[in-house]
């Protein structure tokens, strides 16, 4: 064996050359799309017609944003509301569902009762389902429960995410049973263990599930087409998709720029976040 040879060496090292020639060219292939959208809501009318396209803007303007503020406002409701809406929304959903998920988690993997293992496989089923194959269901559930033009309509539908709750599943199942047991003894209760115990060792697995059901809420414009008429209690996604083809013209492409990179940015930013975590959760699950 070679000792001078190191697997991770902490400096630069000749032979990580042939390493860089093949991620480096995937970076940039996979990083274009993110420079596109970022370059494109700042291009000024002509830059956004120009034949040939240009990749770049060369001079950047704030107009497509002016514009959009100005059409929001002169629509009766403020981009402000809409934006108010998709964080409470947000939120929320996002809140219910952590908590749920990986409560759900931990009872279907550490504590033994009858029908356990019918949950798991039902849970397991559910993935398979896309939401359009749901949504008759969905509308007539929510119809039962009075909740049409209910900020919990926006919430209930979207709470349940089945592969978040499989992908913390299968990270609560390495915690070690000695932590519990030694937990017990020490006069834990359930409660107590998924606080103090489960929640700190599954971190990772906790901020990819968040990323998971954060971009599954945020982009969702199923529950303001079908369970809410009031437009004022809609979310931003449903306005931006809305203007999109309501201004699908010349003057509109701008504001249809700018309202992209309004709706990107949020996802690029959590994943910045929590990108280690997330990636954490990868390797672990790899390693299993």
């Amino acid at each position: 064996m070679n000792k001078g040879k190191k697997i991770n060496p902490k400096g630069f090292e000749i032979g990580q050359l042939k390493i860089l020639a093949i991620i480096l060219p995937l970076v940039i292939f996979m990083g274009m799309p993110i420079i596109f959208i970022i370059n494109h809501a700042f291009k000024p009318m002509e830059e956004l017609f120009a034949f040939p396209p240009t990749f770049f803007v060369r001079k950047p303007t704030m107009e497509n944003f002016t514009k959009l503020m100005e059409f929001s406002n002169n629509s009766g409701i403020p981009l402000s509301r809409y934006v108010f809406n998709s964080v409470i929304v947000t939120l929320l959903t996002v809140g219910i569902s952590l908590l749920l998920t990986t409560m759900s988690a931990y009872a279907l993997s550490k504590i033994k009762f009858k029908g356990r293992n019918l949950l798991t496989q039902i849970n397991q089923i559910a993935i398979m389902f896309v939401s359009t194959a749901v949504l008759i269901p969905r509308y007539l559930v929510v119809c039962q429960l009075g909740l049409i033009n209910n900020v919990l309509a926006h919430v209930l539908p979207l709470v349940a995410m089945p592969v978040a709750l499989f992908l913390v599943k299968q990270f609560v199942e390495q915690v070690p049973d000695s932590l519990l047991e030694a937990a017990y003894m020490d006069g834990a209760t359930d409660m107590t263990v998924y606080y103090k115990v489960i929640l700190p060792m599954i971190k990772p697995a906790i901020a990819t599930a968040a990323i998971l059901v954060f971009q599954q809420v945020w982009t969702n414009m199923e529950t303001s087409n079908y369970y809410f008429q009031d437009d004022s209690m809609k979310t931003l996604t449903f306005y931006m998709n809305t203007l999109v083809n309501a201004n699908n013209t010349v003057a509109g492409q701008g504001m249809g720029a700018a309202a992209s990179l309004i709706m990107f940015l949020p996802n690029l930013i959590l994943f910045i976040i929590l990108q280690n975590k997330v990636m954490n959760t990868m390797a672990s699950s790899g390693i299993k």
